[in-house]
């Protein structure tokens, strides 16, 4: 799929119902329909929105949304289930590298679930730290009827050795879009919906969610 015709399709796809968002302790959930309960943001180990390591972009606190939503169908077991998303995450070029911060969590349900990849400082990323590059955190699975459900959390951060800090947040979109149009090419987990989170922060005087459309991107993957 092209990037120009999947950006043509994020905009003019009717979306699944919006989300009604209720209040739960420090962050919202929404809930879409025909899927669990899912956090609008990547919480932190205690439990709040993650805010890019505290970057300030644009004059607010960054705040890091949700935005990819991947369905496997496929899968009988927790373990096959993480199995089968490393491999596939690998064959679209996002293996799991290090170089980035870790102990993140999504809420999906009723709980929270805590990242993949759980190694020290891992990440699934496009490049290594040291350069720009796409990363992601991946949280579940969440047991469904059929099979199994993880959300996740992906930004492109560009690196300047000689910038003060080097690493400085670039993108949300993009990394989504790439990394969910990298699976749907190289792999059988397809791009099959975009869900409307309610999770863009437009007009906040505090927080933004930067380039944020609060789309999440659905891919699935069948038996």
């Amino acid at each position: 799929m092209g990037r120009g015709r999947f950006r043509i399709l994020i905009l003019g796809v009717a979306l699944m119902a919006a989300p009604a968002a209720k209040a739960q302790q420090n962050f919202a959930i929404a809930t879409p329909e025909g899927l669990p309960p899912i956090g609008q943001w990547m919480l932190t180990a205690q439990g709040v929105p993650s805010d890019w390591l505290g970057e300030i972009y644009h004059g607010r606190n960054l705040r890091e949304p949700i935005n990819v939503i991947i369905v496997d169908e496929g899968a009988t077991s927790v373990d096959e289930a993480k199995t089968r998303l490393i491999a596939a995450a690998t064959r679209a070029g996002y293996p799991i590298r290090f170089g980035h911060s870790t102990g993140y969590q999504g809420y999906i349900g009723d709980r929270p679930y805590p990242q993949l990849p759980q190694g020290r400082d891992d990440a699934f990323s496009n490049d290594i730290f040291e350069v720009s590059n796409n990363h992601g955190r991946i949280f579940g699975p969440y047991a469904l009827a059929k099979g199994y459900l993880f959300t996740a959390a992906f930004s492109r951060e560009e690196v300047d050795p000689i910038r003060d800090p080097p690493h400085q947040y670039s993108s949300f979109n993009r990394a989504r879009d790439d990394f969910t149009q990298r699976l749907d090419l190289h792999t059988d987990f397809k791009v099959s919906a975009f869900v409307n989170l309610g999770n863009a922060l437009i007009g906040d005087p505090k927080l933004t969610s930067g380039d944020h459309d609060g789309i999440a991107v659905v891919v699935r993957a069948g038996p």
